[in-house]
């Protein structure tokens, strides 16, 4: 956030300006770094959509080509009537992007990358007799190459985080580690086949999604007496799109512990038009809510804090002020924390790290919530 005030301060032809953009560089690929430990541990945040995998493959052909080069032949081959998945779509391609890439490594003098991609049924699944994984419908990805496999010794910590078969510099051992986080938080099961010099195989099951019954809304009668123009017309101002308006009024309660991005946030927050009171940990927010005497619209605390995390702050303020708004910010999960929360309680939650619009866009979209 800090890179956005800095970039909107200067000129691209400021001589800063190259510096700001290599800070914000490094930035995002401490993100991305933090972003694949959290896959591993299955803690990321994700946003999974229903997706026909033939057609989320097909657009990532282009690129798969760029990454592999011309020495790599590739074949997609689509299994007929795929049956839909429901994963996150940035997070479904770079698994395939990260397998890609590890083939590609794989075949320096050339080969050929094949993917598969086939409907497994309840019965077929069992008697595949994966170790782990239950009998039921799944969609299978299998990602093959012709390089110079995987040596049975090492086969069986491929998917340990900071494990490499690469050169020092050359790799941060985390790329399959990501896929098999990735895979087993989306509720799939990967496996691996390998021999030296034969190839590699690795197999992705995803559960089968099984849609669910579409609730028919009834349409609005049309006005009596209105033209088909005039209609039109209605229609048409109403679904126009009104320019985002991020700006807000009301008293937020910025709880985090680390004095700078707390700095930061306060800073953006109060530039949309927003009272900002912060406090460095949940004891200290509980009094600075005495002293507001409970006037308070909207709380946006991190999770993890000294003194008093997150899940304890939301459950004492409630019960000073049950109507309270509250926003969790974390790298972690939601269901990572929720499970420490009472039955019931409302929040709404933005997943670190974010862009200054994407945290007042949530403020503004929480305070307008009926409490």
């Amino acid at each position: 956030m800090a890179n956005d005030f800095l970039l909107n301060a200067h000129k691209p032809t400021d001589p800063s300006f190259q510096d700001i953009m290599q800070i914000k560089q490094n930035a995002t690929r401490a993100a991305t770094l933090v972003r694949q430990l959290l896959a591993f541990s299955r803690r990321q945040t994700l946003r999974p959509q229903v997706l026909d995998l033939g057609d989320a493959l097909s657009d990532l052909a282009m690129l798969l080509r760029r990454l592999i080069g011309e020495k790599v032949k590739h074949e997609t081959i689509h299994g007929r009537d795929l049956w839909p998945v429901k994963v996150d779509v940035s997070q479904f391609e770079q698994v395939i992007v990260n397998l890609a890439v590890n083939a590609r490594d794989a075949m320096p003098d050339g080969g050929k990358l094949i993917i598969r991609t086939a409907n497994v049924t309840t019965e077929e699944a069992a008697r595949l007799a994966y170790k782990g994984m239950p009998a039921a419908d799944y969609v299978r990805i299998e990602v093959a190459d012709t390089g110079t496999g995987i040596p049975a010794d090492i086969r069986g910590k491929i998917f340990e985080p900071f494990f490499s078969t690469k050169e020092v510099g050359k790799g941060t051992g985390l790329g399959l580690s990501t896929v098999y986080g990735i895979v087993k938080q989306t509720g799939g099961f990967i496996y691996v086949d390998s021999e030296p010099g034969q190839g590699t195989s690795f197999h992705i099951f995803l559960p089968r999604h099984h849609a669910e019954p579409e609730v028919q809304v009834e349409q609005p009668a049309p006005v009596v007496g209105a033209s088909n123009g005039a209609a039109k017309e209605a229609g048409s101002v109403a679904d126009a799109k009104p320019r985002t308006d991020l700006t807000g009024q009301g008293t937020i309660l910025l709880v985090e512990d680390e004095e700078g991005l707390r700095a930061l946030n306060a800073r953006g927050l109060r530039s949309r038009g927003y009272t900002v009171v912060e406090a460095e940990n949940g004891v200290e927010a509980l009094e600075v809510l005495e002293e507001q005497s409970g006037g308070i619209d909207l709380v946006v605390s991190d999770v993890v804090m000294p003194e008093m995390d997150g899940p304890t702050l939301l459950k004492a303020m409630r019960e000073k002020n049950p109507d309270i708004k509250f926003i969790f910010v974390s790298g972690y999960a939601e269901d990572a924390f929720e499970k420490s929360l009472p039955e019931g309680q409302q929040f709404d939650f933005l997943p670190k790290p974010f862009t200054l619009s994407q945290l007042v866009a949530a403020v503004k979209e929480t305070m307008a919530k009926a409490g």
